[in-house]
Formats: structure tokens, C-alpha cells, sequence
């Protein structure tokens, strides 16, 4: 006959068990609470950069629509096209430049600068095109520059 051996769990390991299966299950929670505290401060700052870049296009489209209320007066105003350019260069509002047929500006705030560009379509419709519309990011480089 063999003997059997008989493997007995005390109370002991069970209380072990038990001890570190709640230790895990606190580190998991913990995890959790940081990782959605992480969560909740990637949003803010998202929705913080997303608000500034609306604004820059805000910003961009109100000096559209002030173009195209210069523009639209020096159209009906000019007999020519050589006329109606010099009504708009000498009309334009500052910050604004004029080259040839196209408009350049510059929306800015701390860290974006948002450049734009315009095509003047002389008795066309529409009588602006978007030609240039891009954002630019403040980068460590431009910082130590102290310019974009």
C-alpha cells in the first residue's frame, strides 16, 4: 500500500490570500483614480487649445468680413482695375498688406500665430479667395528666438 500524503491549507493561507488579493485590488482602484484625475487634465487642456484656435478663426474670419466690406466698396467705387487696387491698398486696415492681387495678414495670440492669405477676384464672385490659412505652434526653438 502507499501512503497518501494529505496537503492541508491552513486558516492562515487562506487570510494570506485574501490579504493579498484586496492589496491588488486597492492598487487597481488607485491606478484608476490617477489615470482618470490624467484624463480629466488632458481634456481641460485640450479644450483650452481648442478655444484659443476657434478664436484665432474667429479672429481671421471678422477681418474677412471687414475685407470684403472694403473691397466690395472699392468695387463700386473704382472705374478700373488699377483704381479699385490703389482704393484697397490705401484703404486697408493695419496689420494688412497688399501684393499684387493678394492680401496677407497675421492673427496672433501667446502661442499660435494663424497667417492668412487672400486673392482678390476684381468683379468676380466671390469676390475674396482663401489662399493661405495655417496655423503655426510657438516652438522651444522660437521661444529662445523670441519669434515665430
Amino acid at each position: 500500500m502507499q501512503k497518501t500524503s494529505k496537503i492541508s491549507f491552513g486558516p492562515g493561507a487562506a487570510s494570506i490570500i485574501l490579504i493579498v488579493v484586496i492589496l491588488c485590488m486597492s492598487v487597481l482602484g488607485l491606478l484608476s483614480l490617477v489615470n482618470s484625475q490624467n484624463d480629466i487634465h488632458l481634456s481641460e487642456r485640450s479644450s483650452d487649445v481648442i478655444e484659443a484656435v476657434y478664436e484665432l478663426n474667429a479672429r481671421a474670419q471678422i477681418s474677412l468680413s471687414e475685407l470684403d466690406a472694403l473691397v466690395k466698396r472699392a468695387e463700386s467705387e473704382a472705374a478700373d482695375e488699377k483704381e479699385y487696387l490703389e482704393k484697397v491698398a490705401s484703404n486697408l486696415p493695419s496689420g494688412m498688406t497688399l501684393e499684387e492681387q493678394t492680401i496677407s495678414w497675421t492673427e496672433m495670440d501667446e502661442y499660435r500665430c494663424l497667417e492668412c492669405q487672400v486673392l482678390l477676384n476684381y468683379k468676380g464672385v466671390p469676390r475674396l479667395t482663401w489662399i493661405n490659412h495655417r496655423m503655426s505652434i510657438k516652438t522651444e526653438e522660437s521661444w529662445n528666438l523670441g519669434s515665430f
